[in-house]
Formats: structure tokens, C-alpha cells, sequence
């Protein structure tokens, strides 16, 4: 099976999926919870979504 690398490329700029701006910066908002610490991730210009991620508290392992 092939694999699909991975190259880092600190030059590239991304580009919002919903009003295709570059994007320079992420805008992240904390989302609270009962089972641990999540993260908002939003296009600073259209503030669409981009991701939402999950961080496991203490208790959870």
C-alpha cells in the first residue's frame, strides 16, 4: 500500500473553504462542557467554521 506523506511547508498560505481568503489567523472560542475542554476554530474574515476539536480533561486519561 502507498502512503500519502506528509511535507511541511511554511511558505503556502491556506485558503478559507467558505469565502476563499487566505487565511493569516484562526479565530479559536473555548466551548464548555461536561466532558472536557472543546475548541470553536472560525475564518477570522466570514467567521464560517473551519473545525471543532476536542481536549481530553485530566480525569478522562
Amino acid at each position: 500500500m502507498n502512503m500519502i506523506r506528509i511535507i511541511e511547508d511554511n511558505q503556502a498560505t491556506p485558503i478559507c473553504p467558505h469565502c476563499e481568503t487566505k487565511i493569516h489567523e484562526v479565530v479559536a472560542r473555548k466551548i464548555g462542557g461536561n466532558l472536557g475542554v472543546r475548541y470553536i476554530y472560525f475564518c477570522r474574515d466570514c467567521r464560517k467554521v473551519l473545525g471543532v476539536s476536542h481536549r481530553k480533561g485530566f480525569w478522562m486519561g
